[in-house]
């Protein structure tokens, strides 16, 4: 995983906020969620929700997240609330009179976008067919990492302005609490628990080097 955050989030105040960056985040994630609670003064009997991204993103990032997400809210008795990437993204950083665009590197040439607001879906694309569909308007990029692509549309004559930053656990917070928390319970009860959104299969290196995609 590139970067992790952690909230606290009661109503529209922020009681505590961790974020953090490097390797071994996976080992780090439980701890900082009890590092939060503690800086919160909320104790785990107190939530009423907990949130999560659920991708697109890296397959070890969404699959660590959300099973700690899982375990957490099953543990807690709970409503999950599963909330996309992109969407959080796409709340970060307004900037009235620009097309937003959520992006998320894949590493693998190119990106995870998704454009507008709220809800929109996201896909797979390439800086060159982004820069295509983004001709003619002004844009927004919201997203980790964005400066290659902010650059690649640029030169291709998309007036673009980057916003940089990884989804934001704030952010995410009050999307998943603007929707209710009984709301995320009934979904809970009648699709399951919010599930990992891929775009493309899971890819993985052979022991000869080589590198393949597995649906």
């Amino acid at each position: 995983m590139s970067g992790q955050s952690v909230a606290v989030v009661r109503g529209d105040i922020c009681l505590a906020e961790l974020r953090e960056a490097g390797r071994d985040q996976a080992a780090r994630l439980l701890p900082a969620i009890g590092e939060a609670l503690e800086r919160a003064g909320v104790a785990r009997r107190e939530i009423d929700l907990v949130a999560v991204t659920v991708g697109p993103g890296s397959f070890t990032g969404v699959r660590v997240g959300l099973a700690a997400a899982r375990g957490l809210a099953v543990g807690l008795g709970v409503p999950l609330a599963g909330v996309s990437t992109t969407s959080v993204l796409l709340a970060q950083a307004p900037l009235a009179g620009r097309l937003a665009v959520a992006a998320v590197d894949t590493h693998l040439g190119d990106w995870f976008c998704a454009l507008g607001e709220g809800d929109a879906p996201p896909f797979a694309v390439s800086s060159e067919d982004l820069a295509a569909r983004l001709s003619g308007q002004m844009c927004r990029v919201v997203g980790a990492g964005i400066a290659p692509l902010v650059a690649s549309l640029t030169a291709a004559g998309v007036d673009a302005v980057a916003v940089e930053g990884p989804p934001d656990a704030v952010t995410l917070a009050r999307l998943a609490a603007d929707a209710g928390v009984e709301a995320w319970a009934v979904r809970n009860r009648d699709e399951g628990l919010p599930r990992p959104l891929y775009l493309r299969g899971v890819n993985i290196t052979l022991p000869d080097g080589a590198r393949r995609t597995v649906e």
